[in-house]
């Protein structure tokens, strides 16, 4: 007998049917598809313990009756070393095409090296060990079925991530059938780039499948976020090297040993937890953390000047952001779309500095000068603050860097920050550039929000507040300003 696509051996029917039997377990897929316990595999009997829970998480909400014909699955996976997630993102893929006709996927990774050497290498390696292998055709770019006029439509990819060059992200789409994304090593994948793939998500009627993973090098991101802000959206697991049967537990000890169960090495390369300050992050978790949300008593303050600041809108959707810092104490006060009109804002900016009764006022340079010009036509005294400026400290490239310092000690000495998730992460995110002279230098304004995918005003209108020593005044009966009197220390907590 000759069925439809004219297969006549039996065997072969019968691993046809066997596969679409597992369509919806990957779990039985991995014991069915390998030759465990010989050859290659001749020292393991299955997946290691992580790896089983996994699959069988998947195949449970696949499963799940009320899932319908249309499923997104979100699974984040942070880690340890050598717990084998190369295998598990190959065993994927090969269950996910073996299992669906003309599915469809997309796998890259946070550096094409990576990309090539780890992950792929990992799929060539149990491509060659699956049973089902002589259905499709490996190429050092994609894997995809043999079946005429299916190998564009049956097939996953391995794509190199550019963010000027996102189309194969953007264009993920396969209405009715299976989409498979893969995001290996996720720390470092841009934001720009998870942005753009969450337009897969929208196809109706289609199972989706997004799996991310990863050691948690850095804890600002989209990949830290799966674990936190949208966790309500992922299923999450942090693996501990420890756990895994396939890890050198004398290493791990030795490491231990080493740094310290609580050092970040720690965290990253053996625990699967993200770490209080990320190699080259400026700022540390613990403090940001700390300041976040902290509630202190506005009186206790009423001594210190109060420092209104104006971070003006750059371009495109940047929003311009005005704030008031008054000892520990900072509070964000006014959010505004980019607005050209520099006459108008001046004449905000104005009003909340008589309400507020600030005792100095300054303003990002970069799209600030036509801002201050008008208020100086009022008699107004505000300072353009240029951050690529000379820095008072030596120890710091610029004003920028020097602002950051001080602010970064701010935050230790007990600064408050108002609950705002973006003032978080905009605050988490800037890295330091590696220096022969020694000085600290931060990244740009235009590399961070290159990675967070916006402006980080709600960072820099704090940090303008640091930008110089600032004087309480004393004012007369009618609130005019006397004469500086009070000088202040910044990071006194009395």
């Amino acid at each position: 007998m000759v069925n439809e696509l004219g297969i006549e051996d039996q065997s072969e029917l019968q691993l046809i049917e066997d596969m679409a039997s597992m369509s919806k377990d990957p779990y039985a897929w991995v014991l069915y598809s390998f030759d465990w316990g010989h050859g290659e595999l001749a020292d393991f009997a299955g997946p290691d313990e992580w790896q089983t829970a996994e699959l069988k998480e998947i195949a449970r909400k696949l499963l799940d009756p009320s899932a319908g014909t249309g499923v997104i699955l979100r699974e984040a996976i942070a880690s340890g070393h050598g717990i084998g997630k190369s295998a598990f993102v190959a065993w994927l893929i090969l269950w996910a095409l073996s299992t669906f006709e003309d599915t469809m996927g997309v796998v890259t990774a946070n550096t094409e090296t990576q990309l090539k050497t780890k992950t792929w290498a990992n799929v060539a390696k149990w491509y060659r060990l699956c049973i089902v292998k002589h259905w499709f055709t490996f190429t050092a770019t994609a894997l995809y079925s043999v079946q005429p006029d299916h190998e564009k439509t049956w097939r996953v990819d391995m794509v190199a991530w550019s963010e000027n060059n996102t189309e194969a992200f953007a264009g993920l789409h396969n209405q009715g059938k299976r989409i498979l994304l893969i995001f290996d090593e996720g720390s470092s994948i841009p934001d720009s780039i998870w942005e753009v793939s969450e337009g897969a998500l929208t196809d109706a009627g289609t199972e989706i499948i997004w799996a991310v993973f990863g050691n948690p090098t850095r804890n600002t991101g989209r990949f830290r976020e799966c674990f936190g802000r949208y966790k309500h959206r992922w299923h999450t697991q942090q693996i501990d090297s420890r756990t895994s049967r396939l890890t050198d537990q004398k290493q791990i000890q030795e490491w231990i040993d080493d740094y310290g169960i609580d050092s970040d090495f720690v965290k990253v390369r053996v625990r699967g937890l993200f770490p209080n300050m990320s190699a080259k992050q400026f700022f540390n978790l613990a403090d940001v953390d700390a300041a976040y949300g902290r509630h202190l008593r506005v009186d206790q303050y009423n001594f210190a000047p109060k420092i209104l600041t104006c971070d003006p809108a750059w371009e495109g959707d940047d929003l311009l952001e005005i704030g008031l810092r008054q000892g520990l104490a900072f509070k964000l006060l006014r959010t505004i779309p980019k607005n050209d009109n520099d006459i108008e804002i001046a004449n905000i900016l104005a009003q909340i500095e008589d309400e507020e009764q600030a005792d100095a006022v300054f303003v990002d340079a970069g799209y600030g000068t036509g801002i201050v010009s008008a208020g100086r036509t009022w008699g107004r005294t505000w300072t353009l603050v240029w951050f690529a400026g000379e820095s008072s400290d030596p120890g710091m490239l610029n004003k920028r860097a020097q602002m950051a310092n001080e602010l970064k000690q701010w935050l230790k000495g007990g600064g408050a920050i108002p609950e705002l998730p973006e003032l978080r992460d905009d605050i988490l995110c800037p890295e330091t550039v590696p220096r022969t002279d020694g000085k600290v230098q931060l990244e740009s304004k235009k590399e961070i929000k290159k990675r967070l995918g916006r402006s980080p005003g709600k960072f820099d209108v704090l940090l303008l507040s640091f930008a110089f020593p600032v004087h309480k005044k004393i004012r007369g009966a009618l609130g005019g300003a006397g004469q500086h009197v009070v000088d202040y220390d910044p990071h006194s907590e009395v």
